[in-house]
Order: structure tokens, then sequence, then C-alpha cells
């Protein structure tokens, strides 16, 4: 049996060389003929024959052309969304700084005026720490001895008295509220000058005790420091009678009284570091 190994045939050069020769010659000839010659005939005549099939190609491609504009923009619409999401969220944040900045300076602004209006000789402070639980009638503050802050001082909001000084460290404060159940302020009824003592409860509710029966108030009258027993200067504001009953059968009547400082939304308040001066610190509206 004959076996024989077929060889790949070659091209033939000389057939390239010639090809090559003859477009040589071609767009040597074109460039030099005139726009009438032979060779820019035959290119006219190409170009019209193949201009139908380039415009059906054209308009069979133009829809799937379209589709891909439209998924590009669609790339670019996503991205631009995304970069006017990340900016809203950045002019958000930025508006609740100012928001928050506004609100602390009308609070601070408040208070400026509430001490000055009374001839104050205070210490601005921050509550750092709220009560715990309902029955701890506590605040912590941001000021301590390092601040002249000493055991006992007064401590005002500018809706009135929030309670007294019962421990200081160096850089801090624990206040305690006159609504605790321990805390008991000497104050007086403003409209008839009957005195008493207001007390706190365990459920954060005020009483008054001790007022004459000869002196009932009404609901609705302001309750303020009296300034007997030296704890608070006489004229701070206490809160506003809620409910008055004077049954007879009790020796003094009983009278409920609500605070008018919002604990809860406490923020900044003032330590009184000196007496009240002048006759506005008893002034209420």
């Amino acid at each position: 049996m004959r076996i024989t190994n077929s060889e790949p045939k070659r091209a033939n050069p000389a057939l390239l060389v010639a090809l090559v020769v003859a477009s040589l010659v071609m767009v040597t000839m074109y460039f030099r003929e005139s726009d009438t010659g032979v060779l820019h005939g035959a290119r006219k005549v190409t170009l019209a024959a193949t201009a139908p099939l380039a415009q059906a190609g054209d308009t069979i491609l133009s829809p799937f052309a379209a589709v891909g504009d439209w998924f590009a923009g669609l790339g670019i619409s996503r991205s631009e969304i995304y970069a006017l999401r990340t900016q809203n969220d950045d002019l958000r944040a930025r508006l609740a700084d100012l928001e928050e900045a506004r609100q602390e300076n009308e609070r601070l602004r408040a208070l400026v005026q509430f001490a000055e209006e009374r001839k104050l000789t205070k210490l601005g402070a921050r509550v750092i720490g709220r009560p715990t639980s309902a029955w701890e009638g506590v605040i912590v503050i941001d000021r301590g001895s390092a601040d002249g802050v000493v055991r006992g001082m007064p401590v005002l909001a500018p809706q009135g008295l929030v309670g007294q000084i019962e421990e200081v460290s160096t850089n801090s404060s624990r206040v305690r509220l006159i609504t605790d159940q321990e805390s008991g302020v000497a104050s007086m009824i403003q409209s008839t000058r009957a005195v008493g003592v207001v007390r706190g409860s365990i459920d954060r509710a005020l009483s008054m005790d001790f007022v004459d029966k000869a002196n009932v108030p009404k609901v609705g009258d302001v309750v303020i420091t009296s300034g007997l027993g030296g704890v608070y200067p006489k004229g701070l504001v206490v809160g506003d009678i809620i409910d008055v009953d004077a049954r007879r059968a009790d020796l003094y009547p009983r009278i409920v009284v609500v605070s008018r400082v919002p604990v809860d939304q406490l923020e900044e308040v003032l330590v009184l570091l000196g007496p009240v001066t002048g006759n506005g610190a008893g002034a209420v509206e």
C-alpha cells in the first residue's frame, strides 16, 4: 500500500505581486485622470448600484442603534440620579445642622434675656444627663466646682425654677428637680401672697401644702418662691395652680401645681450664682 503525503499548495508569489502592481497602477491612474475618466465613471456606477443596499441596511439597523442610544442615555440618567441623591442627602444633613443651630440659638437667647431682665448673676450650663426612670428626679449638667458651682445653688430655666444643685464634681453637677419626692420649695401665691411649701412626689406631681384656708387660691394662680429659709431667692416662678380642693374636714386646702419647665425637653439651664437683685425678680406674666 502506497502512502502519499500531500503538502499544502503555496500561493503563487507572482500573482500577488501582479495584483499589488495593478492596484498601484489603478490608484495612480485614478488620481491622474479627470472626473470624466473611465475609473471615475466606474466608481460612480458602483456607488449608484450599491446605494439602495446601503440605504436598506441603514433602515434595518437604525432601530437597533436607537435602542443602544436609549440604553446609553439610561445609564447616564442613573448616574446623574445617584449624584443628585447624594447631593440631596448632603443638603438635608446641612439643613438639619442649621435647624439645630437655629433652635439652640433661640433657647440661648431666651436664657440670656431671662437673666438680664432679672439681673441674675448666672452661669450657663448644658444638660448632659436626664432621669433614667420615672422615679428619679435628677438631671446632670456640664458645670462643676471648676466653674464655681457649689452645693445648694438654684438652677433655673426661662420657664421657671428647675431645682437645686445636690452634688458637685470637678466638671459636672447633679441637680435635684423640684418635682422630686425629696424636694421642698418655700413658696407663695403671687396674687394673694399666701405662703406654703411646694413638694414633689414619686410621679413628679407638685402639691402646695400649709396654705391658710383664709387665702384659698384659684385655678390659674401663679406660684413663686417666697425667699423664706434662704434656699431659693424670692420671686422665681415655681408653676401654676391647676386644681384646688378646700374640703372642710382638711386643715389645709389641697392644691395641685404644675411646673412650667419641660424637663424632658430641657437642654440648657442657668445656675444662679448670686442673689436676685432689683424688683423685677417676682414679675410674672
